[in-house]
């Protein structure tokens, strides 16, 4: 009886044919088995006592189990003494540099009858399979997308530095139709997953009702089994396109096995076919990407009559929801205390926005995406600014204080205009000042300091000072002070007289008089 089984069909012809009195060696010529083989079959028939009539009545598979029972291996003594084992078993594979292999010898050491290294594999495997039944999965129209990153990357050469870059790939599929997406990121950041996801629904068209991704820290927080805690910028692009996350459960890929086998195929089909291309850019990567999954996914699936795109452009792509009509900007969220410039610092771009003064000293929460930067302060937006990268300052007019607007609008022109309302020889002294500086705003605190010193000094005596030192080219603030105080505009005073003499007139008030000589 050893060897292949003879057909049950015919096994019922040799017990009619035996019922019907006809002997082994005719019944074996008229149906083309060994005598031999017909020998055995009435044999277990006879000793068994089995009724024909019965045996005939069942079917195939059944008539099998009876003929065939053989010995199971959980009637043997050393499969007891082998299940008793298993816990053992199981738990040194859980330790680490421990293989099957290794445990098998050690089994083999005290049980030489035991298992072969075989079936000692196979009954472990079955335990397994027992307490981990796999279920079948049923999918919807449009109503999943399965989200992952390969694990292989793919390479492209920097022509500058001839460094190889290595790039992420993000997978996608539809699995009702098992429609596929792939696409080359930078990294597995949250931006750029949220960029390829992005670029995935305009390709595909429309939007599912859910999208289930890994555990990635792109998407997830903190992974859980029942309740994954989402990424807010997750939250905010599910939001935006109407989508639901159900993010994968930990450590169970089989959640998202269709995406996890176009992975594979994809392995196959689209990085084997492209090893020896040399790329330059993440954009050419793309490209070669969509010229080999267009043609995977206009395949013809096996065993069937149809390609993915055929199923996903007949079944699915009309029920995909309507993308919205804005496009999606990640945002960012922070919360930074508005400072007594009233402005805001985002360490991220190294610059400063403002806010309206009135709200100096008070926390607020800033939202920010690529362009524009927001601040909140008691849920109202009151600023809104143009995102700029790079130390500076962006801020409004309507923002800063009186004082703030007076030292804001500060200029050479501004000083000399002040200046004029007082003198017009001052207005000459700023514009000396200004003349040749480069940096003019280091001379603002000399005008400063002039408008000041104008103040409280006599109009008459200022404006002999300002001469003075227009004409001697005095134009520090120290210098100024020391001829006002010491009246050193006094010290000569040249006239010209009708014949073109020049006389010294010494009005000093240090200077001894004509008087003081004559006693």
């Amino acid at each position: 009886m050893a060897g292949t089984i003879t057909s049950m069909s015919k096994i019922k012809q040799v017990l009619r044919l035996h019922a019907q009195g006809v002997s082994n060696r005719k019944i074996a010529a008229s149906l083309g088995i060994y005598k031999g083989t017909v020998n055995n079959y009435v044999h277990k028939i006879t000793s068994h006592q089995w009724s024909l009539d019965e045996l005939l009545s069942l079917e195939d598979p059944e008539l099998e189990r009876v003929l065939f029972a053989g010995n199971p291996a959980y009637k043997q003594e050393r499969f007891d003494e082998f299940k008793e084992m298993i816990p053992y078993f199981e738990e040194e594979l859980k330790k680490r540099h421990v293989t099957r292999y290794i445990i098998w010898q050690e089994y083999r050491q005290d049980h030489p009858e035991g298992y072969g290294y075989s079936q000692f594999c196979f009954h472990l495997g079955q335990v397994a399979n027992a307490r981990k039944p796999r279920s079948i999965l049923h999918y919807n129209p449009a109503e999943k997308l399965l989200v992952d990153f390969a694990g292989d990357t793919v390479s492209y050469i920097d022509r500058e530095t001839g460094e190889a870059i290595q790039t992420q790939v993000f997978v996608a599929c539809l699995p009702y139709s098992d429609y596929t997406f792939i696409m080359a990121v930078p990294s597995q950041r949250t931006d750029d997953f949220l960029y390829a996801l992005a670029c995935c629904l305009n390709h595909l068209g429309g939007s599912p009702k859910i999208i289930i991704p890994d555990n990635l820290k792109a998407a997830v927080i903190k992974a859980d089994r029942y309740e994954p805690e989402l990424n807010r910028l997750m939250e905010d692009f599910a939001n935006h396109y109407g989508i639901a996350v159900i993010p994968a459960r930990a450590v169970k890929p089989k959640d998202k096995a269709a995406v996890e086998n176009e992975v594979k195929i994809i392995y196959r089909r689209v990085y084997a076919k492209l090893r020896h291309h040399t790329f330059f850019s993440i954009d050419e990567i793309n490209q070669a990407f969509a010229e080999k999954i267009r043609e995977h996914n206009q395949t013809r699936q096996q065993q069937k009559d149809y390609c993915r795109q055929e199923k996903f452009l007949a079944e699915e792509k009309a029920l995909l929801k309507e993308l919205p009509k804005e496009t999606f900007e990640v945002k960012y969220y922070t919360s930074l205390k508005i400072a007594l410039n009233n402005c805001v610092y985002l360490a991220r771009d190294k610059h400063y926005y403002s806010a309206p003064f009135q709200y100096i000293g008070q926390q607020a929460d800033i939202i920010y995406t690529r362009s524009l930067v927001r601040i909140y302060v008691m849920g109202e937006c009151v600023a809104t600014h143009k995102r700029s990268v790079g130390f500076g300052y962006t801020t409004l007019k309507e923002h800063m204080s009186s004082s703030h607007n007076f030292y804001q609008s500060r200029s050479p022109e501004f000083y000399i205009r002040q200046a004029k309302k007082h003198s017009d020889t001052l207005a000459e002294l700023f514009t000396a000042i200004f003349k040749g500086v480069e940096v003019p705003e280091i001379m603002y605190k000399r005008c400063d300091g002039l408008l000041a010193l104008q103040r409280r000094t006599d109009p008459v005596t200022f404006e002999r000072v300002c001469r003075y030192a227009l004409e001697n080219s005095i134009l520090t603030l120290k210098s100024i002070k020391r001829v006002v105080d010491n009246k050193s505009y006094l010290h000569e005073m040249w006239q010209e007289d009708n014949q073109g003499n020049i006389n010294m007139n010494i009005k000093h008030i240090n200077i001894r008089g004509k008087k003081y000589y004559v006693g």
